[in-house]
């Protein structure tokens, strides 16, 4: 199944299967990926990433059940109580209509019944949320409802795609040496594939973090001429054409010494562009003491000029 998602994936992004090995000999190709414990670290934190996710998912799933069972119970509630009727209270002679009013708190600055009203409020309080969902329409939950059940459906298409995605920037981190030069590529999104020649190679180094060190994983950094200072900082994206990654390799120090002795191979013996032609000048014959200096002038330069076409043809 996410084979087939993955090769989808690759035709609608339209990502080649593979790069093309860079200049070299065939028998000298070097393939090489990123280690499998990275992909393993991807998948765990993706793992967590959506398990979260789902978390919230049932966590409001929960919430707004609750909150629309509640409002039905206490509209329920008010229907079948029946509503009292008003009694008028009439004076006896032994209660006065009108009451004194209650003497002042003191300690307190405010009334007894002041307090008692504060207190109600207090108590109150906690059913607040009761009452905003008693006043809440219907066709608010609804589609509260609605909004709840396209996240759930979101959140199960993207299973698959966002796994997908991940195999996938794992499997197209291709780091391809030969005799004579090395191409990186990497990302899936936005692709990115930089081919670097052993002529202008001046540097490799081998970094690794606590957790890549915990993982087996390195980092190899080959940089070129022109590369700056090589402390890692992108200068308006000048140094990512002078600088390569091999990232998260599992045999970060072969591949340092593969390079390393490879590059002193090809410094040794001189290689260049195979498709280059040597051309040989011939040197141009010395006159004879016979020949009149005009003419041996004049052998001479059309001896240098057919030399010249010659190496320019």
């Amino acid at each position: 199944m996410f084979e087939g998602i993955t090769q989808w994936l690759l035709r609608v992004l339209r990502v080649p299967p593979q790069p093309e090995p860079p200049a070299g000999a065939p028998e000298s190709v070097r393939i090489f990926h990123a280690g499998r414990n990275y992909f393993r670290l991807r998948i765990t934190l993706w793992g967590l990433g959506q398990f979260v996710a789902l978390v919230a998912i049932v966590f409001w799933f929960l919430a707004l059940h609750f909150v629309q069972n509640e409002r039905d119970r206490v509209l329920e509630q008010a229907r079948a109580t029946p509503a009292p009727v008003p009694a008028t209270v009439t004076p006896t002679p032994e209660e006065p209509a009108f009451k004194p009013a209650e003497p002042a708190d003191h300690t307190t600055n405010a009334t007894p019944s002041a307090k008692h009203k504060k207190h109600r409020n207090d108590l109150r309080t906690p059913d607040d949320w009761r009452r905003a969902a008693v006043q809440t329409p219907d066709w608010v939950f609804h589609l509260l409802w609605a909004i709840k059940l396209v996240g759930i459906a979101i959140y199960l298409v993207q299973l698959p795609i966002t796994y997908g995605i991940r195999k996938l920037d794992y499997e197209q981190r291709w780091y391809i040496v030969t005799d004579r030069s090395l191409r990186l590529r990497s990302g899936v999104w936005s692709l990115r594939e930089l081919t670097m020649s052993f002529a202008n190679l001046q540097q490799i180094t081998v970094a690794q973090g606590p957790l890549q060190r915990l993982l087996g994983l390195a980092d190899v950094k080959v940089q070129s001429a022109g590369g700056g200072t090589g402390h890692g900082h992108y200068q308006h994206g000048r140094e990512s054409l002078h600088t390569g990654h091999f990232q998260d390799v599992e045999h970060a120090e072969e591949i340092r010494d593969l390079i390393t002795e490879r590059l002193r191979k090809f410094r040794e013996t001189g290689l260049g562009d195979p498709d280059e032609k040597q051309h040989h000048i011939t040197p141009p014959p010395v006159p004879t003491t016979g020949d009149s200096a005009t003419l041996a002038a004049a052998k001479e330069l059309l001896t240098e000029a057919k030399a010249l076409r010659e190496a320019l043809g």
